[in-house]
């Protein structure tokens, strides 16, 4: 197997017949949906409380594959491990902050919906910078600030919230712990980048 490049970024998978063979896409997240589902399947009978209907499997099930999937396209052609590294982090934030705000949005608070725009500007930035690392690191950083805004709004519209009772401070340190994540993806988008510039000055 040999290695080359794409667009200054390393990629593996090269026969030495001249042909490419790329990793599967599919294979990997295949596994995890099934390992994820497994658990949940093992929860529904070992877990008191835990009764996951079969639409929810599903439903979970196509989530995950379809982030694991989205991670595999992304990260095809990038073999660095900053830009991987800054894919993961900001997929399973997305999925955790999607996951949790659905949690909130349907048993408490409805204005939790407007976390789900907070991925939807991560994914148009991503368009725009076609997944380059530059361009990437800016996606990530306005999808930090989408997060941050998102309780600024909540604010606004509720000034009676002001005492820290529980569910508040839950509520910003939650907010805080995905803003941070978001910064630290975009960050490592960063460090990506240096790395790209450096390999072309060499």
């Amino acid at each position: 197997m040999s290695i080359h490049t794409h667009d200054g970024m390393t990629v593996a998978g090269g026969t030495g017949d001249g042909g490419e063979r790329r990793r599967s896409l599919w294979k990997t997240p295949a596994v995890i949906t099934g390992l994820f589902l497994l658990m949940a399947s093992l929860g529904n009978h070992f877990v008191e409380g835990w009764n996951w209907e079969p639409l929810g499997f599903v439903r979970i099930g196509t989530i995950i594959f379809g982030f694991g999937l989205a991670y595999e396209l992304v990260t095809r052609n990038m073999d660095t491990i900053a830009y991987r590294a800054a894919v993961a982090v900001a997929l399973v934030t997305a999925l955790g902050l999607l996951w949790a705000n659905f949690v909130q949005m349907a048993d408490v608070n409805v204005a939790a919906a407007m976390y789900f725009g907070v991925p939807l500007v991560g994914i148009i930035g991503a368009v725009i910078a076609r997944l380059r690392p530059a361009g990437m690191t800016r996606a990530l950083f306005a999808t930090a600030f989408a997060q941050a805004l998102v309780l600024t709004i909540a604010l606004i519209r509720n000034p009676h919230v002001t005492s820290w009772a529980p569910p508040v401070t839950r509520g910003f340190a939650g907010n805080a712990f995905f803003v941070t994540l978001f910064v630290g993806s975009a960050l490592l988008f960063r460090a990506a980048a240096r790395g790209k510039s450096e390999a072309r000055r060499a």
